[in-house]
């Protein structure tokens, strides 16, 4: 099997789930124009959703490129112990892009520089197929670091683009309020009903069920959530524009006013690096007021 075919097979795979994301958004339209549910905010906010491709793909194409290129370079120049393409190790690699996208998704959350283009992804209020595609133009950059590893343990480059490809394309179907609880398959899958809980902004459902394919991840390392109750969409804070270019940028402002507010280079850095949220211990925990009883 070669490089070529395997490229072939991401691209029919690709396909493929870009006509059930069209026909799951088809009958979401239909819906809610016969309902009455479908209001005018909501088709901007599917516009806002859908402009976000194009920063992102302009990004997206050098980025890429430039991963593809440094894999190849990297690969044919060091390792020598790479992997036969076999059906068997096209399993592997997909399983090991599955396990690296987890962990890639996780730090998104978990780092507000990340976190600056992960929560495009998330500042819908709306849960609509549309939202599968709403991505910050920079996240591909947290994509190539954790991916590159695979390289050094052997995967063809090749193999690691089909994985990250079949992974972030069976994704498309997920974002979507039309499908139900799936039974069993939502103990081992990522489903509708587990990433409507990851969109959830509810205290219950923050930060939880990061798989791509397979939940088992977040079920090994303690994210897992079950959905209960219908959630909350979209960021904590109250963030609802339908506006393009405050969507693609909506972190960022935040972000700039931290630092330039950050009374250390420590400070500074943990904005960065910290867990979105992070505050200095003195802005954190203002002093205690004074009673006039203790005054006196």
């Amino acid at each position: 099997m070669t490089p070529e075919t395997i490229s072939q097979y991401g691209t029919y795979f690709d396909d493929a789930l870009f006509l059930i994301g069209g026909a799951i958004l088809a009958i979401e339209l239909l819906k809610g124009f016969f309902t009455g549910s479908m209001k005018g905010r909501e088709l901007l906010d599917m516009v806002a959703s859908a402009s976000t491709q194009i920063p992102s793909l302009l990004v997206e194409i050098f980025l890429m490129s430039f991963l593809y290129v440094g894999m190849v370079i990297v690969s044919d120049a060091f390792v020598s112990w790479q992997m036969p393409i076999t059906w068997w190790t096209i399993a592997l690699a997909l399983l090991a892009c599955d396990f690296a996208y987890y962990w890639e998704h996780r730090i998104a959350h978990e780092v507000r520089l990340l976190w600056t283009q992960h929560a495009v992804h998330h500042s819908s209020r709306e849960m609509n197929i549309v939202v599968g595609i709403r991505f910050g133009p920079f996240e591909g950059f947290a994509s190539a670091l954790l991916h590159f590893p695979l390289v050094l343990m052997g995967f063809p480059p090749s193999l690691i683009f089909f994985g990250i490809l079949v992974v972030l394309a069976y994704q498309t179907w997920i974002h979507t309020e039309l499908i139900g609880k799936l039974g069993p398959l939502d103990g081992v899958l990522n489903t509708p009903a587990n990433h409507r809980v990851h969109h959830g902004c509810d205290d219950k459902y923050i930060d939880k069920n990061y798989g791509g394919i397979l939940i088992i991840w977040d079920r090994l390392f303690g994210t897992y959530q079950a959905e209960e109750e219908t959630p909350t969409y979209g960021l904590k804070r109250d963030y609802n524009s339908v506006n393009p270019l405050s969507v693609w940028i909506s972190e960022l402002p935040g972000l700039f006013a931290d630092l330039k507010s950050a009374k250390s280079i420590g400070d500074a850095f943990m904005y960065l690096f910290a867990k979105p949220g992070w505050r200095p211990k003195s802005a954190a925990s203002p002093p205690k007021p004074v009673s006039p009883a203790e005054a006196g």
